[in-house]
């Protein structure tokens, strides 16, 4: 792809759009920032041309006409906490971050709705609702730093969805400019629509390639009052995978969460927490949340899966139903990523997906690997969806000319393993550029050639957010 660089009577026109204080150029300490996203590996990194920090709808269509005038390619970025190089300015150009436009619009309690706009921080729309009694559902793990503009971009997902779902459950509407500049509303405060085809939902999960976004309407829903958790040890990942539908058909049960752990990612987080649960016998650990509006009830249901859980090769039930034992035990979950940091700040967090029944049998496929490219590969995730963040981590004796020959013969192997499950290469993080050369693995050319069609249709001369997904000539 040729795009032609941003110039100073460029810069000077997206100046008199948004203003000077809103416009970084010619400071490469201050665009550094503005060049990654969470993705470690430096070569994924790409500065920008110059950085735009609209606050208006109005401002963006008139950035991306004259980006489409001078074909200069142009990156939407929220905070940049992504983990596929999603909001990486792979080309240079325009980045144009939407951090000024975080303001709450609107709490519709009639209508069960929100307004906002894509630079609000996710659990700001919680902090906010709560108040109504009301909460958003439709959010990740990282809920206190990502955008919700973000959010809608990758279809994020995390813990919750086995009970709540992921992202695109709770977008009701969206106004966004388009890669050609136009201004369009899509859905709105409305729970049916079915006229015409639902861009509405082909928005959600782009990746920032076919739309920016400037308002989100979210569905809002009654807050739980009631919440407890399960720590559950298990002496294989057979057994702990197994009594997930277990819970759901016999207990007749859907918890909130039910996130797994391997051997080790839990043993290392509570060494790097330095927890004092006895954990050291187990293979495979279970953290099951449930939440509602009765604690008698919420009490009922842990006590039948602590019970399932116990019939079906258990170890251990540990129960917390209280602020401060909630907090100790999620807190084994949250803190495997920093724990592994230390063992290595080399490591390639992926996002898989599989049919929960094969996730054992992927489990036996990546001990394979391990042994077979000699490399520590931490497994964990959302065990009641079947995706699963599994991630490679460089020894630290190793080079990095090592680590990324050995990356890059090892996660081919590891995405043919996930398609030939049935699964795919990514569940909440996205395509980006990280991924975008193993679609071929999981999906049909013709699938890959419908989405470019897509992709040319709605930005013929491709300025928005070039180099994600696949590659378009």
């Amino acid at each position: 792809m040729k795009y032609n660089s941003v110039t100073p009577q460029i810069v000077d026109e997206l100046k008199q759009i948004v203003g000077e204080r809103n416009v970084i150029y010619d400071d490469a300490e201050a665009m550094e920032a503005y060049s990654h996203d969470e993705v470690a590996e430096k070569h994924y990194a790409h500065m920008p041309d110059v950085v735009v920090k609209p606050t208006l709808a109005e401002q963006i269509s008139k950035i991306v006409k004259l980006a489409n005038k001078y074909k200069i390619p142009v990156t939407p970025r929220g905070a940049g906490s992504g983990l596929s190089g999603g909001a990486v300015p792979v080309y240079g150009g325009i980045v144009l971050s939407v951090e000024k436009m975080n303001r709450i619009l609107e709490i519709d309690t009639q209508n069960l709705m929100a307004v906002v706009e894509p630079g609000v921080v996710t659990n700001e729309i919680n902090n906010v609702v709560k108040e109504y009694g009301l909460y958003y559902a439709g959010y990740p793990m990282s809920v206190e730093t990502c955008y919700v503009g973000g959010n809608v971009a990758e279809n994020a997902g995390g813990g919750k969805a086995i009970k709540y779902g992921v992202t695109a459950r709770y977008i009701m509407g969206l106004e966004m400019v388009t890669p050609e500049g136009d201004i369009i509303n899509l859905g709105g405060k409305r729970v049916k629509d079915v006229t015409g085809y639902n861009l509405l939902h082909l928005m959600v999960g782009s990746e920032g390639t076919l739309g920016i976004f400037t308002k989100i309407i979210v569905k809002l829903q009654p807050m739980p009052v009631a919440t407890a958790d399960l720590l559950v040890l298990f002496n294989s990942v057979k057994e702990a995978i197994d009594i997930v539908p277990i819970i759901m058909t016999n207990g007749k049960i859907i918890p909130t969460s039910i996130e797994f752990m391997d051997e080790l990612s839990f043993k290392t987080s509570c060494e790097y927490l330095n927890e004092k649960l006895p954990y050291q016998s187990a293979k495979a650990m279970l953290l099951i949340e449930l939440d509602g509006d009765n604690m008698d009830i919420i009490e009922s249901q842990y006590e039948t899966i602590g019970e399932l859980c116990m019939q079906n090769g258990a170890i251990e039930v540990y129960v917390a139903d209280n602020a401060t034992t909630i907090e100790r035990v999620w807190r084994i979950r949250r803190n495997i990523a920093e724990a592994w940091k230390l063992v290595s700040p080399h490591q390639s967090l992926e996002d898989i997906v599989v049919p929960i029944s094969e996730i054992p049998t992927f489990m036996d496929r990546l001990a394979e690997l391990q042994a077979k490219y000699n490399v520590s590969i931490p497994c964990y995730g959302h065990a009641g969806d079947g995706n699963l963040h599994v991630t490679p981590v460089k020894d630290p004796e190793w080079s990095l000319d090592k680590w990324y020959d050995t990356l890059n013969k090892l996660l081919p192997e590891m995405y043919k393993i996930v398609g030939e499950l049935g699964g795919t290469i990514s569940g909440e993080h996205g395509i980006g550029h990280k991924r975008k050369a193993y679609m071929p693995l999981v999906l049909k050319d013709t699938e890959i050639e419908l989405m470019k069609r897509i992709k040319k249709a709605f930005d013929p001369n491709m300025i928005l957010n070039p180099g994600k997904l696949f590659d378009v000539e």
